[in-house]
């Protein structure tokens, strides 16, 4: 799995956070970032709910 965040799209909301906090966390401008190392979800099941948590989506999650 690969997770990317589009910058640009990302408006601060703050629910992937929520959703998976062992994978995303905000930035010190409140923008969604990866935590490191988990550019592949770590394992976490909550990566793709956080995607879909994204109110804008600014987060992709692709296989492979």
């Amino acid at each position: 799995m690969r997770i990317d965040i589009d910058q640009d799209v990302c408006i601060g909301a703050g629910q992937c956070a929520l959703s998976a906090p062992g994978v995303f966390t905000q930035d010190d401008d409140g923008f969604s970032t990866l935590l490191p190392g988990r550019e592949d979800g770590g394992g976490d099941p909550m990566a793709r709910e956080a995607a879909r948590a994204c109110p804008v989506g600014a987060i992709t999650v692709t296989d492979g």
